[in-house]
């Protein structure tokens, strides 16, 4: 797994809650082009963007600083002890704080799974701040399917006592949704996914968190969000879908295309939930989707500032 520290430096902050979290700062602090805030999946961490934060703050034409937040409960933020703060309510208003931290007022917005869903928040919340969005294998409607894979696969955790014995885990459990994935994309996978204790290797993420989806009762139909998705419709978003995946299906994905006027999307074949954007063409598709909504708005808004 690559891993250059140089490149990036730790930022901690505290949330409004006085909890101490972190995230990843990448690339130079006023490039003059819209930043990028990457949002991880819901047990997920900042190490999850780390090749794709590389390739747009350094190798991508138009460099960008990219910020990769972890939540509470994720990475090298605290854990909180009210397992109730564990939401995307309380998590926007996190990065909100992150983002004050840094003296960014508006970004282009990556999001994973529950980091889409956190978009979707901000947008109700401080639609100002989002520039650009990518989702990540999530829209407004979750599928029980998806949600039911999420729950099995956290309540029977494995408990590797090396990497390799945890990428061999992975696989056998995510490898039909994704059957093309090299040695060394599953061994990036549980690189971000695991840290190392005295007691070995744990899942990087307080494990009551594991609770908030256990609980989760999917004989009931879950809420959708289409009201703040439609809340989006003047932001440029591209959209990003596994095709094995089974949380966003092709029929929600059509029903954004047709609420998002400026929607673009991209399906990524062999790949579930959630894709790997570092792999293939998805780093280069997405510099050019945030250079090209950068250009229309500096068109559209010659005066704006970008932090």
């Amino acid at each position: 797994m690559t891993d250059i520290p140089s490149k990036f430096h730790d930022l901690f902050y505290a949330a409004p809650d006085g909890l101490r979290l972190h995230a990843r700062v990448y690339g130079e602090a006023k490039s003059g082009h819209w930043p990028v805030v990457c949002l991880p999946g819901l047990t997920r961490n900042a190490r999850d963007f780390h090749e794709l934060a590389l390739y747009l703050s350094t190798r991508f034409p138009v460099a960008r600083k990219v910020v990769a937040f972890d939540y509470r409960g994720r990475g090298q933020s605290g854990h909180d002890p009210d397992v109730s703060h564990y939401n995307v309510g309380v998590e926007a208003g996190d990065i909100l704080a992150g983002m004050a931290a840094l003296g960014i007022e508006e970004a282009a917005f990556i999001g994973t799974s529950r980091g889409g869903l956190i978009i979707h928040v901000l947008g109700a919340l401080r639609p100002a701040v989002l520039k650009a969005i990518v989702l990540n294998d999530i829209g407004p409607v979750i599928e029980p399917a998806g949600l039911a894979h999420i729950q099995s696969y956290l309540e029977r955790e494995p408990k590797p006592k090396t990497f390799a014995q945890a990428a061999d885990a992975q696989r056998s459990v995510h490898a039909k949704d994704f059957p093309t994935l090299t040695d060394a994309d599953w061994t990036r996978m549980v690189g971000a996914l695991y840290r190392e204790t005295d007691q070995g290797l744990l899942p990087d993420f307080d494990p009551k968190l594991v609770d908030t989806v256990a609980n989760l009762d999917l004989s009931q139909p879950l809420p959708a969000l289409w009201p703040q998705f439609e809340a989006l419709a003047a932001i440029p978003l591209l959209a990003v879908r596994g095709a094995n995946s089974r949380l966003l299906s092709p029929g929600t994905l059509e029903q954004m295309r047709q609420r998002h006027p400026m929607m673009e999307m991209i399906t990524v074949e062999s790949q579930g939930h959630a894709p790997f954007l570092e792999t293939g063409s998805l780093p280069d598709s997405i510099g050019v989707f945030l250079d090209s909504a950068e250009q229309q708005s500096r068109s559209e808004h010659p005066s704006g500032r970008f932090k």
